[in-house]
């Protein structure tokens, strides 16, 4: 029977491979890859942190069951969906930051403002200045903006603060995440269809990156309070 260090890097390579196949088939625009492989990259998530955790952190556990549901409702191109999986998204977003609080115990609020109201003024600023953006975008824009940051701002103090294994992965993670969010919105807003093609892989990259750095950060975080 396999041992559970071997069944992680099983897995590992899998998600991998899951996460390849979606990068290409976004490039292709292949609807049924996509909804096949889509949803699976948050659920190997899900997994290696079962394999590895023995805290089973509730929050990070329902954090990926809304990232399944965003995924699911992104890929139909009805306006209900998008809705739906907006709301969706903006709670993944929110359990993200829930964990982040949870995981750290010493929290100091003000390097944490510090940290967040530069990635806000970029954020902001850029809003301030796309024409393109329709109105009823702006409320849910603005709410995206103000998540994204605190997620960097909270990576960043803590790496400031001290420059640990478990606060380096956090770091690279946020930057993942927001690197993200400047594809997505340039994608949208900035490209004509055809550049699209590029930049839709491009975010897929991101988006599995990020969230294998930020299962690694939790699972390292969990290992060290133990300790």
């Amino acid at each position: 029977m396999l041992n559970n260090n071997t069944l992680t890097k099983i897995v590992t390579i899998i998600f991998f491979v899951i996460a390849s196949v979606e990068i290409i088939a976004e490039y292709l625009s292949s609807k049924l890859l996509i909804l096949i492989f889509k949803p699976l990259i948050p659920i190997f998530i899900i997994v290696l942190y079962l394999l590895e955790s023995k805290k089973r952190n509730l929050l990070f556990l329902l954090a990926m069951l809304f990232s399944i549901i965003t995924n699911v409702l992104f890929i139909p191109d009805t306006a209900l969906c998008l809705f739906y999986g907006i709301i969706a998204f903006s709670i993944h977003r929110i359990l993200i930051i829930a964990v982040l609080f949870r995981v750290n115990n010493k929290l100091d609020f003000i390097p944490l403002l510090l940290g967040t109201v530069p990635f806000l003024i970029v954020f902001f600023y850029i809003f301030y200045e796309t024409e393109s953006i329709p109105n009823d975008s702006y409320f849910i824009l603005i709410i995206q903006n103000i998540l994204i940051s605190l997620i960097a701002g909270l990576a960043l103090s803590n790496y400031i603060m001290n420059d640990d294994k478990k606060n380096s992965i956090l770091l690279i993670s946020a930057f993942l995440f927001v690197l993200l969010q400047f594809v997505v919105f340039i994608e949208k807003y900035f490209l004509y269809d055809e550049l699209k093609q590029l930049f839709r892989p491009l975010a897929m990259l991101l988006n599995s990156f990020a969230f294998f750095t930020f299962y690694k950060y939790i699972v390292v975080t969990e290992k060290s309070n133990n300790n």
